[in-house]
C-alpha cells in the first residue's frame, strides 16, 4: 500500500477535529504573531496559514467572507484583512518555523512559527466604565390599604 496522493498530515485525529486544531492554532498564531507547537502542526499550519493571507492581501468583500468561513472567528479574519495583510510587503513565504528543541514530557519535536516581517498589531484597551454611586435609595413608601 502506497501513500501516494494523499495530501497533508492527519496527526491521528477525525477531519472536524483536526479542522478545528487547525483553526485554533492559526487564530493563536495571528493574534500572538508567534508561536510554540510541535514542528508536524507548525509545518501543517503553515500551508493553511500562507494560503489565507495570501487571500486577505486581495481586500475584497468576498475574500473577507471567505476568510471569515475558513478562520471562523470574525474579529480575526477582519484583524487579517485590516492590519496584518497590509503590512506584508512579500508576495509568499509569510512565515518562518524555527526548532525550539524538544518536549519534556514525550520528546516531541518543537518548533516556533511566526512572521518573517515584524507586523504591529493596535490593540485597543478594554473600556473600564467608572462606577458611580447611587444616592441612598429612598425607602419604598408604605402601601395604603384600601377598606
Amino acid at each position: 500500500m502506497h501513500r501516494h496522493g494523499y495530501k497533508g498530515r492527519k496527526f491521528g485525529r477525525e477531519t472536524d477535529q483536526r479542522q478545528a486544531l487547525m483553526r485554533g492554532l492559526i487564530r493563536s498564531l495571528l493574534i500572538n504573531q508567534s508561536i510554540t507547537t510541535t514542528t508536524a502542526k507548525a509545518k501543517e499550519m503553515r500551508r493553511f496559514t500562507e494560503k489565507l493571507i495570501s487571500i486577505a492581501k486581495k481586500p475584497s468583500l468576498a475574500n473577507r467572507r471567505l476568510l471569515i468561513s475558513r478562520i471562523n472567528d470574525i474579529e480575526v479574519a477582519n484583524m487579517l484583512m485590516d492590519e496584518i495583510a497590509p503590512q506584508i510587503k512579500r508576495d509568499s513565504g509569510y512565515l518562518r518555523v524555527k526548532p525550539a528543541g524538544r518536549r519534556k514530557g514525550d520528546n516531541a519535536e518543537m518548533s516556533t512559527i511566526s512572521f518573517v516581517d515584524t507586523i504591529e498589531i493596535k490593540v485597543e484597551e478594554p473600556k473600564v466604565e467608572k462606577k458611580t454611586e447611587k444616592p441612598a435609595d429612598k425607602k419604598p413608601a408604605a402601601k395604603k390599604e384600601a377598606k
